[in-house]
């Protein structure tokens, strides 16, 4: 069953050339012409990112007016689109089941990345994370993935995606979810993203964040190659259990024997969020660094954004760098996060959906 769009038609977006070929096929077009004219759609959705058949002007007349009577290359509703003193946007978008997601794009000088969300609330139940607190209600295909690409693309008027100068060059698929929970449909959408014929990200600018599904990080490894990071903001399994529930399943020492067998093309990173008085001491300092022995790693110290009603604090900027100059001192970059967004609650663990805080308000106030 196809995905569909916002207007009620089954979507194209998501499909690869056999997709888009098996329409072709639905709608009559002949056998001969099908590779050719798959191709042209390729192109449109994904490299020049027509949200119209119309504009698809390489395609015979007649073969626009078929597709855009039976499918559509619509994006998702966007709810809402807030930007930030600081040049951070964020999207919320809603998709044909009424499901939204929120998506965040943070520009540099002379990049930006996207961080794309892989499902609808998370089971994972983080305790310093907002998207934890929100019940996991369905993962995201494929297409709904690929989607908050293509509304970047829209809103930053960076179409085709071979011109230079872009700001759009990296994706991290850090937003609200687990990928790795969901695991073919994340991957069906950074093949579409790495396509060199379609959205044509670098394979070095993309990266999975993953709170540590084991099975799954060799896997991606040979399957996509991309860059690995790992939510790790623990160096004991007690505090982890309580952190990041999930290593009750896979413990510290499981996950960084994960780690040092993925086929890294570049230093695994290793994400900490830097809790006072939870896991900011010197000891913890000392003790990532052991943990880390043999891996290719950096690590980014991530001061805690608080949200409404957060049971924790953020640890003091001086206790942050002098976490930060132990780790650096045994030989791994320890970048600190400059929180980006926060005026719009689009920082790390920031993310969840306005229909949930609504909701939420609503049946306070009743």
């Amino acid at each position: 069953m196809k995905p569909l769009a916002a207007d009620g038609r089954p979507s194209l977006i998501g499909l690869e050339l056999p997709g888009l070929e098996a329409c072709l096929s639905e709608l009559g077009e002949p056998e001969r012409g099908r590779p050719l004219r798959a191709r042209q759609l390729f192109h449109w959705i994904y490299h020049r990112g027509a949200a119209t058949f119309e504009a698809m002007s390489t395609l015979p007349r007649d073969l626009r007016g078929r597709l855009s009577e039976v499918y559509s290359v619509a994006r998702p509703d966007i709810v809402t689109e807030q930007r930030s003193a600081d040049g951070t946007r964020k999207w919320l978008l809603r998709f044909a089941d009424g499901q939204e997601v929120e998506s965040v794009f943070i520009p540099e000088d002379d990049r930006g990345a996207l961080c794309v969300s892989t499902q609808v609330g998370c089971t994972l139940t983080c305790t310093f994370c907002h998207t934890g607190t929100m019940p996991l209600v369905r993962n995201l295909g494929a297409p709904e993935i690929v989607a908050q690409m293509l509304v970047a693309r829209d809103g930053l008027a960076e179409w085709p995606t071979g011109r230079e100068g872009r700001l759009f060059t990296n994706v991290v698929v850090m937003g609200m979810g687990e990928p790795l929970l969901n695991y073919d449909n994340t991957v069906a959408a950074l093949r579409l993203a790495l396509d060199p014929h379609g959205l044509n990200l670098s394979r070095r600018r993309v990266t999975v964040s993953t709170s540590g599904v084991v099975p799954r990080i060799e896997q991606l490894g040979a399957d996509l190659g991309v860059g690995l990071a790992i939510s790790l903001h623990a160096v004991r399994d007690e505090l982890r259990d309580e952190l990041v529930p999930i290593n009750r399943k896979w413990n510290i020492a499981t996950l960084l024997d994960a780690c040092r067998r993925y086929p890294a093309r570049r230093p695994t990173t290793f994400e900490y969020v830097m809790l006072q008085g939870v896991n900011d001491s010197d000891a913890d300092a000392r003790e990532l660094v052991r943990l880390l022995d043999g891996i290719s790693a950096k690590v980014n110290l991530i001061p805690f954004n608080a949200w409404p009603s957060a049971p924790y604090a953020c640890s003091s900027s001086n206790r942050i760098h002098a976490f930060a100059r132990i780790v650096e001192d045994a030989g791994y970059a320890s970048p600190v996060r400059t929180p980006r967004g926060r005026d719009i609650l689009a920082a790390c663990g920031q993310l969840k959906t306005e229909s949930q805080r609504l909701r939420k308000s609503l049946a306070t106030a009743a």
